[in-house]
């Protein structure tokens, strides 16, 4: 009788539900375990005759199901024993290369360059002074808890234990570490304790903040709330792929800003020049803003390329990069042509839209002459790269999700995110236009357009009121962007290490663990799928407090590096619906007459790379500061160990591990 795997042409009388366990070793193959047949669930009175001497049978089969999945199990907890060796190993030698290397984010080329010196100098001092102090009490700690001193505030007479020789205080430590006892006590527990007061009603405000926030996309789910245009029809034409009803063509200028970006700028021009509009009705400016010739070159022939294949597409260069990319749409909103256009859509060079993303936002504005913005959400096409990666996306979805659709609808309003939206021309226009007094140009236009009366694709049909500028002020920027970096640096980074070594200011765990465990929770729910991550979305969360602190502090007294454009690396990546779509819908490109120079450009491109490979090549990099706060952390919790303060030690040893891995830069992109 031939196997049931094989058996595909005989009638199937099996009852059971099959179970294939596939054993990943090449020793095995594959197996069927049967579940249990209707004759094995039979009762003994109900059972029809000669079913209970299979019963025997029955129970071997289950039990050899067992035995299989036993070994399955085993099988792959072996799997994982056996990778533990070699990450551990790799992790020591990735740690090894990082010491040995030298290279630190104080180097020029480490991506923090235009951070102000003073405020790095001074930040990193602060810190390596808290260090070293508590490096310091670690050891009069350790040395007084073998001696058996264990003071407690409550009923000492601080003047007799200093002073009175009856208390035995004879040597030279014991007055040391009774002089830091009667320290802590009277001076620095009562403004440590209120400052953690504060910074729990902080931290409160905002954990309910967050609640709010995601019981109002809980809402929004429920009820179906979606931006539904004036005119219904078309969209729903649009969704239902009939395409050919739609006849609202305004005149739409289409700007992509880019600088140095030879990785992504043919993805990016191709995409914007597959769009499904009128090419009559359509204008695509590349704001090139480059400093390097060769990139420039590439970038002009790739315009050049699509002019050929008659796409309306123009190329413009500054060579004074005066405010960086607000200066770039600046310069290029003040064109003459300008004014026969009434939208413009921004796209930044790594962002390739869909072709019918003009249609699908474009249609918003007919029948509405009072909306100026229609922001459309990202997607992302390396969230699953590396640890950093799953991480960030994390943010990132709760960000579109929750933060922009439930501000947009309930508060009447949210941030434009720089790329990926079109602005009614009119509404940039009086709310004064781009302005290069900041890098954040993107939330700068968003709130003078909304404070003159403009309404996003998420407002509701309601004037600009007090208690909407209050909602502005409050939530978005002062407790999103002003109390959020600071409590959750302060708090976690600074307050809970000093608790440990000053016992008498109490942080709840409460605070520490359980509250955090719980936002955590809320914020991974855009992403479902990194819920294992869950535990390090929470450290690095913290771990990030340092960069947004930082920042926070740099904006907020208008320090030098608030205002210092780094235009961030792209590496080209494009997902393969993207590049399906590209494909199947756009035209079949030909190099045509410039073959030649773009040939010879690359390979001019190549020679330089190979120049200045040396010079020029990337690295991992040690980061002082997270490396700083992570020994920071570590004595922390060797010194709540003394405490017994079991949840303290788990989140200072936890939080401390993951900036030591932040610091040595661990876990985002690993160059060889």
């Amino acid at each position: 009788m031939a196997p049931p795997l094989f058996n595909w042409g005989v009638k199937d009388t099996h009852r059971g539900t099959p179970v294939v366990v596939k054993m990943e070793n090449p020793n095995w193959s594959m197996v069927e375990l049967e579940g249990p047949e209707e004759d094995d669930l039979m009762t003994p009175t109900s059972s029809p005759a000669g079913v209970s001497r299979d019963k025997g049978k029955g129970r071997g089969k289950n039990a050899k199901q067992l035995t299989w999945v036993l070994l399955l199990k085993a099988h792959r907890a072996a799997g994982c024993l056996t990778s533990l060796a070699p990450a551990l190993w790799g992790l020591v030698s990735a740690v090894k290369r990082r010491v040995a290397a030298g290279k630190t984010d104080a180097d020029t080329d480490g991506g923090r360059e235009l951070e102000n010196p003073t405020v790095k100098t001074r930040f990193y001092s602060c810190i390596k002074v808290f260090l070293w102090l508590s490096v310091f009490l670690l050891f009069l700690e350790v040395a007084a808890y073998f001696k058996g001193w264990h003071f407690v505030a409550a009923g000492i007479q601080f003047e007799h234990f200093l002073w009175a020789p009856a208390f035995g205080v004879k040597d030279f430590f014991a007055w040391l570490y009774a002089s830091w006892v009667f320290v802590r006590v009277e001076y620095l527990a009562p403004p440590l304790q209120f400052l953690t007061n504060a910074c729990i009603v902080l931290f409160l405000i905002q954990s309910v903040d967050r609640l709010v926030l995601c019981l109002g996309c809980f809402w929004i789910r429920f009820k179906k709330i979606k931006p539904v245009p004036k005119c219904g029809d078309a969209i729903a034409d649009l969704e239902s792929g009939e395409s050919k009803g739609f006849s609202f063509f305004p005149m739409v200028l289409v700007q992509i800003p880019m600088c140095n970006e030879k990785e992504v700028y043919q993805q990016s021009i191709g995409a914007v020049c597959n769009l499904d509009w009128p090419k009559g009705k359509l204008l695509i400016q590349v704001l090139d803003d480059s400093d390097d010739p060769t990139t420039q070159q590439l970038i002009k022939e790739e315009v050049q390329k699509w002019q050929q294949e008659g796409a309306n597409i123009l190329y413009r260069h500054r060579v004074i990069r005066d405010g960086y990319k607000a200066g770039n749409l600046k310069s290029a909103m003040n064109c003459s042509y300008i004014k026969d256009y009434e939208f413009v859509a921004i796209f930044d060079a790594d962002f390739q839209p869909t072709p019918d993303f003009l249609k699908k936002t474009v249609i918003h504005f007919k029948d509405n002459d009072e909306l100026g913005l229609v922001q459309a959400r990202w997607s992302f096409v390396n969230k699953d790269e590396n640890l950093l990666t799953r991480l960030q996306n994390i943010n990132l979805s709760f960000h579109f999700e929750v933060e922009q659709q439930v501000n947009g609808i309930f508060i009447n309003f949210f941030g434009f995110n720089g790329t990926a939206g079109v602005w009614r021309i009119k509404a940039l226009e009086e709310a004064g236009g781009w302005l290069e007094r900041t890098t954040v140009e993107d939330m700068d236009i968003a709130v003078r357009a909304h404070l003159h009366g403009w309404k996003f694709v998420f407002l509701n049909d309601v004037e600009i009121s007090v208690w909407k500028k209050f909602n502005m002020i409050f939530l978005f920027f002062l407790l999103r962007k002003l109390i959020l970096p600071f409590y959750s640096f302060t708090l976690f980074c600074i307050i809970l290490p000093m608790t440990m070594f000053v016992p008498e200011a109490e942080l709840p765990a409460w605070v520490v663990c359980y509250i955090p465990a719980a936002m955590s929770f809320l914020n991974i729910l855009p992403a479902p799928k990194a819920f294992p991550f869950i535990v390090p979305y929470l450290l690095f969360e913290n771990t990030m407090s340092v960069t947004k602190f930082n920042a926070m502090i740099s904006g907020l007294f208008q320090l030098g590096s608030a205002y210092e454009w780094v235009v961030t690396k792209k590496s080209g990546r494009s997902s393969e619906g993207d590049l399906v779509s590209l494909i199947e819908k756009g035209p079949k490109l030909q190099r045509g007459s410039s073959a030649p120079d773009l040939e010879e450009i690359k390979e001019e491109l190549r020679r330089q790379e190979q120049k200045t490979s040396k010079k020029k090549k990337k690295h991992n990099r040690i980061y002082m500061k997270e490396l700083a706060l992570a020994f920071l952390l570590l004595t922390a919790s060797a010194r709540s160990l003394l405490s017994a303060q079991g949840i303290h030690f788990y989140f200072l040893l936890f939080q401390g591990i993951s900036f030591l891995l932040v610091g040595l830069d661990l876990i985002g992109e690993q160059v060889d």
